[in-house]
């Protein structure tokens, strides 16, 4: 057990993880009145900001210790006490650098005055604002990002995949002529394999690329199969493809930059497995521009998010494409639309479901939290798939980075489960302006 320490929490932090308070050991966590109020700014709505600042609220009320106030109220056995600062607070070092009156002004006062009361215990500020962190450093004051959910290592979204070399040829070939795969036991380097791993197996002569199958224990062929029309053109595509049409696979993480077919390969595997699932749902959260909500947007509640669907259908168009406009597969796409077994539609409007043998494709997954993710996936019924996908790179949410977005965290903890992959794509496939472009700028 260390020193004690003084933390000060910004709203952003409990709006990101409402179960906050229990995550900082023995420390005493204090709540400026600035903190209060700007959370009761966020009580009404839908969207999980919104949810998480009622359940934080509903935690403040179960909090019937009158010390609250004044001394602290305990969090719970082995952890620390809980302040409010209810009065305002004078912080002539804050506010002779900062004159505006604001909550983020209020809340460096807060840290300033504990600093002053306590000089021997450290006190921190800990916030998701970037901006803030600067704004405290500049004064001398301590401060950190809320790392409880943070993933150290993300390396592997930079790696191409496993190539294991200098295999015996006489194995290669017999992995092209079983059907069932070769057992586990007969690879030397088996250790270095997790359940559902793809990869590459090369010899002086031949190669063949391969998955490591948990629910047989045995290293498997992956064949390049077309789905709905789309082919894959490279070895990362091949293995989204073997994960997402296994349907003891209920999980499923596609990452990588634009342009490499994330959306689009599981589109067409889903529309290829539908005699499996009874329905195709695709998703993606709204990240609205100049911080303005959806609310701000001329038109009924669908022409509003319309334009924020638009790539999801772009997608299908693609799908569309690949055949005559009057083909069966065409018909049938046009069909599932009207008959509601394709939907396409904002996260939002999801939450709260049960999905029951439903492929739900949840597109642009960087942006959401580790909660909404955990939310998403407790929807699962029975016959569910649930396939991520995004760019850790290409971030919206003022307060995720690639370390602490829901799409990390959820590869992160799921990793070496039998019942979910990972495929990273590395090669666009859009073209070679996108390709020059995405590597260049």
């Amino acid at each position: 057990m260390g020193t004690k320490k003084n933390f000060v929490l910004d709203t952003n932090v409990i709006l990101h993880d409402y179960h906050c308070l229990r995550n900082f050991e023995e420390n005493d966590i204090y709540l400026p009145i600035a903190v209060i109020e700007e959370l009761d700014k966020f009580k009404k709505g839908n969207e999980q900001i919104n949810f998480n600042a009622r359940e934080f609220i509903r935690e403040l009320d179960s909090i019937t210790d009158d010390n609250l106030f004044t001394k602290g109220a305990s969090i719970g056995p082995g952890l620390g006490k809980l302040f409010i600062m209810a009065n305002h607070i004078e912080s002539p070092r804050v506010y002779q650098a900062f004159s505006a009156n604001k909550p983020d002004h209020q809340i460096l006062a807060a840290v300033d005055h504990l600093v002053n009361t306590y000089p021997k215990r450290k006190t921190v500020l800990v916030t998701k604002d970037i901006n803030l962190r600067m704004k405290a450093r500049s004064i001398g004051l301590l401060c950190e990002d809320y790392i409880n959910d943070k993933v150290i290592n993300v390396d592997v979204f930079d790696k191409m995949h496993e190539t294991f070399e200098n295999i015996d040829p006489a194995l290669i070939d017999r992995i092209y002529s079983s059907k069932e795969g070769l057992e586990i036991n007969e690879f030397d380097f088996r250790s270095l394999f997790q359940p559902n791993d793809c990869f590459i197996l090369k010899s002086d002569r031949n190669s063949v690329l391969a998955r490591y199958n948990p629910f047989t224990h045995t290293v498997q062929r992956i064949h390049k199969t077309r789905h709905y029309g789309i082919e894959p053109r490279n070895a990362e595509q091949s293995f989204a493809f073997e994960v997402l049409n296994d349907p003891e696979i209920k999980l499923v993480a596609i990452t990588g930059k634009a342009g490499t077919g994330k959306t689009l390969l599981a589109l067409a595997s889903a529309l290829g497995k539908l005699t499996d699932y009874k329905q195709i749902l695709l998703a993606r959260p709204i990240v609205s521009l100049s911080n303005k909500d959806i609310g701000f947007l001329p038109g009924s509640v669908l022409e509003k998010v319309s334009p924020f669907m638009q790539p999801l259908f772009d997608n299908l168009n693609v799908i569309k494409h690949q055949f005559a406009a009057n083909s069966t597969e065409v018909k049938r796409i046009e069909d599932m639309q009207k008959n509601e077994q394709l939907i396409i539609e904002a996260l939002a409007f999801i939450r709260g479901r049960s999905l029951s043998e439903t492929y739900c494709i949840i597109d642009e997954a960087q942006n959401l939290t580790p909660h909404e993710v955990k939310t998403i996936i407790t929807r699962a019924g029975e016959g569910t798939k649930i396939v991520f996908t995004g760019d850790i790179q290409q971030i919206d949410h003022p307060y995720l980075d690639s370390q602490s977005n829901g799409l990390v965290y959820m590869i992160d903890r799921m990793r070496g489960q039998d019942i979910f992959a990972h495929v990273n794509l590395l090669k666009g496939e859009r073209s070679q302006l996108s390709e020059l472009v995405s590597n260049l700028m």
